[in-house]
């Protein structure tokens, strides 16, 4: 067995989900503070796509091969760049502050290296095309 088909067993071993999951949480309630005319649009937004990355990341982890794992991860870091593109948003409204922004951005682009990291080792185990 390689290393990839032990996390591709359990989901919740990976630091990429377990910080991912830390990450909704903050977000949710950093949102939770957004003005209520936002509730079903840029709140709705954001904590759809920061609870994308933590089920992305998950149901890759069913697949059964590299390949689909690698898909489902790729997914996964598009919707760490749309949180990062929200909060620049939520930012520019006046709903959060430079702070807050520089707080949660930097949780995402750590998130983000450690998700690219870890697609190397998947890529690694795609069987090469001859």
């Amino acid at each position: 067995m390689n290393h990839l088909e032990s996390y591709m067993r359990d989901f919740k071993q990976l630091s990429i989900w377990q910080m991912s999951r830390t990450l909704t949480k903050d977000i949710y309630l950093l949102a939770d503070h957004f003005p209520a005319k936002e509730r079903f649009r840029l709140t709705n937004q954001l904590c759809r796509s920061v609870a994308s990355i933590a089920a992305n990341i998950a149901e890759g982890a069913s697949r059964r091969s590299a390949n689909d794992f690698y898909r489902f991860l790729e997914i996964a870091l598009g919707s760490a760049n749309e949180v990062e593109c929200h909060l620049i948003i939520a930012c520019d409204l006046g709903y959060i502050s430079n702070d807050d922004l520089e707080k949660e951005a930097g949780k995402v682009n750590h998130l983000r290296s450690m998700m690219i990291n870890f697609m190397k080792k998947v890529e690694s185990d795609i069987p090469k095309r001859s």
